[in-house]
């Protein structure tokens, strides 16, 4: 006859209702439990949210510890340069005064080039007047050559040239002209004339001096003459 294998004695069950105490729960494991679950992930949620309202305090702080300077120091007063209505108003005054005197000077001094234009348009036409008066009609040009021509036939004096002249039919301005631009020393020409006398005919000294009178000669001429011939 087999026998059977020997069982391993086995405990009471959870609801054995022959143990002596009654029924007996099977125990379960921590995390399961409620009271140790619930208040665990409380604090693990409150440090979570501590973290990072920790982060953006940090964060906030330090930000506003970049902006904010280490040292406080205080700016100094931005002084106002814009000009006051006065100092404007006394320059606005200043740059018409300087306008004025610019427009002064200006007007001045084209005044002055009007006056220096004029006065030299005068003068060039005095100049103008003078050189042709020099240079002579055609009848005081003829009267010149022809005043040159006689002196060279002869001595004259001026009136006695210019009475010639307007024996030859030159009106009296025109041989006066014309005498007048001769170059002639009368000195030598009463001279010459005074040996021409002598030449001809003969005189005392006082007669050829009222002779050289009579032509026209000034007595210092007719002296002179006189004298160059040893009278």
């Amino acid at each position: 006859m087999s026998t059977a294998a020997p069982q391993p004695p086995q405990g009471p069950t959870p609801y054995d209702s022959s143990t002596p105490n009654g029924p007996v729960r099977s125990p379960r494991a921590w995390y399961k439990k409620k009271r140790f679950v619930i208040p665990i992930v409380a604090i693990i949620l409150f440090g979570w949210i501590g973290s990072i309202g920790g982060d953006e305090t940090e964060s906030t702080a330090t930000s506003e510890q970049a902006l904010t300077p280490a040292d406080s120091v205080e700016e100094p007063p931005v002084e106002d340069d814009a000009p006051t209505e006065a100092e404007l108003a006394a320059q606005a005054e200043e740059d018409a005064g300087e306008a004025a005197e610019t427009a002064a000077a200006e007007a001045a001094a084209a005044e002055a080039a009007a006056a220096a234009e004029a006065t030299a348009a005068e003068e060039a036409a005095v100049a103008a007047a003078a050189e042709e008066a020099a240079r002579g009609t055609v009848s005081q040009q003829n009267a010149l050559r022809s005043a040159t021509n006689y002196l060279d036939y002869t001595a004259f004096s001026r009136s006695g040239l210019i009475g010639q002249l307007e024996f030859e039919g030159y009106s009296t301005e025109d041989a006066t002209w014309g005498v007048d631009r001769v170059t002639v020393d009368y000195n030598e020409q009463a001279a010459k004339a005074a040996k021409n006398y002598l030449e001809y005919t003969s005189f005392s000294r006082s007669g050829l001096v009222d002779q050289l009178l009579f032509e026209g000669y000034t007595p210092e001429q007719a002296e002179f003459g006189v004298s160059q011939t040893g009278l």
